[in-house]
């Protein structure tokens, strides 16, 4: 028989033989009232696993590195994705990159990844910045924001331009409405104990139904629009239209539905979360932002970043790098068993889902010192080579890795050193803001800032 420490410093049993050996500390009601702090008090309690009983789901909790190590990567075939939330979205995913599994993923991994190759992310730079440069123009000194609500407009006028190739200013208030009808819905199912299936007219169901159809239609047409004109340009939609898989066949308008909806989830709401929360912090830490701001006027003096000044913006790479420790915009990660598995003394037998959640890691005393605070400067030097490997894992890791995480660091970084060098961004924190995680994690009533133009 193992143990393991619990919080208060003593020792607590563990049979080796499976996670019936372990006590149960929760329940499906424990995880809709309060997912994060549930899953906080789990790990201080028992902070290498914690057997949790969701429904009739036996869970696991993992908050030890070199066991998501084992997850995720030296037996990731082991496992899959978590099936019961995942299924729940099928409409709106379909089986794309996010769904698929075995050689279907394979299959649709490799006709995906020259999007996110380093030609086509310099091509995106520019129009990042333009847009970021067009929002802050509009800004005034002194002027009242709710920030994540602008963020997700650039965010998502982004997405369509690298994903699509498309301009939406036409369809900018419709395909948000649909969005947070979506957003919404997928917030309600994750807390939900049973699935309902998608048929059930429930309010919500409705609406979620109608988001998802709005966005199809939107989709197909752009498709239509791409080969009508013959479009050859770096954007990830032309890459897959251009893609053939091994037998030389074109991605049918469905995969290539499929695999759209799945980027623009990934690519536009996790993007305009990352730098909401970013200024959350920074309007708190205001010298680090100016830091930033004075790194950006050297680097660049009077025009704007370029795909070849990342490199040189450390002090925004560091506190991006902080930002999405604190707030991982994917705060929870779930696999489930498809075969058993013997994970460190731990037998996860075949239907066990396993959770593990970034937010909790990020978090641990064990692997970062004063945890709970932004410290941007922590990274500097070697101290990312020296974490373990599953430390630290915004973009999860493994075959499994998200394919985005390269353009979703570069568009945090240029999008926060943008504003900084022309705005002093102030939080205003008589306006508090609450996580709200579901699929990601949401800054729940907004992140209000005042700003103070740079001179």
């Amino acid at each position: 028989m193992t143990t393991q420490e619990t919080a208060d410093g003593g020792v607590a049993p563990i049979v080796p033989t499976g996670p019936k050996g372990l006590p149960v500390l929760g329940h499906l009601l424990d995880l809709r009232k309060d997912a994060i702090g549930f899953f906080e008090r789990s790990a201080r309690a028992y902070p290498d696993v914690t057997r949790l009983q969701l429904g009739a789901w036996p869970t696991l909790l993992i908050n030890n590195s070199d066991l998501i190590e084992q997850v995720m990567v030296k037996q990731h075939e082991k496992f899959i994705k978590n099936r019961f939330f995942w299924r729940q979205l099928e409409a709106l995913l379909g089986t794309g990159l996010f769904t698929a599994e075995g050689q279907a993923w394979q299959r649709q991994r490799k006709l995906a990844a020259p999007a996110f190759a380093t030609l086509p992310l310099q091509s995106y730079a520019p129009d990042m910045v333009a847009m970021a440069e067009r929002m802050v123009g509009c800004w005034e000194d002194g002027q009242e924001l709710e920030l994540h609500a602008a963020m997700m407009e650039l965010a998502l006028r982004i997405a369509a331009k690298s994903l699509l190739n498309a301009e939406i200013d036409d369809y900018l208030d419709d395909f948000e409405q649909a969005g947070t009808w979506i957003i919404d819905e997928i917030a309600a199912r994750v807390a939900r104990p049973v699935r309902i299936p998608d048929w059930v007219p429930l309010p919500g169901h409705i609406r979620y139904r109608r988001g998802v159809s709005y966005i199809e239609r939107l989709v197909y047409d752009v498709i239509e629009d791409h080969r009508r004109s013959g479009s050859n340009s770096n954007d990830f939609l032309s890459l897959l239209m251009a893609g053939r898989d091994d037998e030389g066949k074109p991605l049918s308008d469905k995969q290539l539905r499929d695999e759209v909806h799945n980027m623009l989830l990934a690519g536009y709401e996790t993007s305009a979360i990352s730098v909401s929360w970013g200024f959350h912090l920074l309007g708190q830490y205001r010298d680090i932002q100016t830091a930033i701001a004075e790194e950006v006027k050297a680097i660049a003096i009077d025009r704007p970043l370029t795909h070849e000044d990342i490199p040189n913006l450390t002090r925004a790479e560091h506190a991006v790098i902080e930002i999405m420790r604190l707030y991982p915009p994917a705060w929870s990660i779930g696999r489930e068993a498809k075969e058993d598995a013997q994970i460190g003394p731990y037998h996860v037998p075949k239907g066990t889902t396993v959770f593990m959640s970034p937010w909790v890691t990020h978090r641990d005393p064990r692997y970062f010192e004063d945890p709970t605070t932004f410290r941007p400067e922590r990274w500097a030097g070697d101290f990312r080579r020296r974490l373990p490997r599953f430390a630290y894992y915004p973009f999860g890791g493994g075959p499994r890795i998200c394919i985005g995480n390269r353009f979703a660091m570069m568009e945090a970084m240029l999008l926060i050193a943008t504003i900084a060098r022309h705005f002093d961004v102030e939080r205003m924190m008589e306006r508090p803001v609450t996580p709200s995680p579901s699929i990601t994690l949401r800054p729940g009533g907004g992140v209000w800032v005042r700003l103070h133009k740079r001179k």
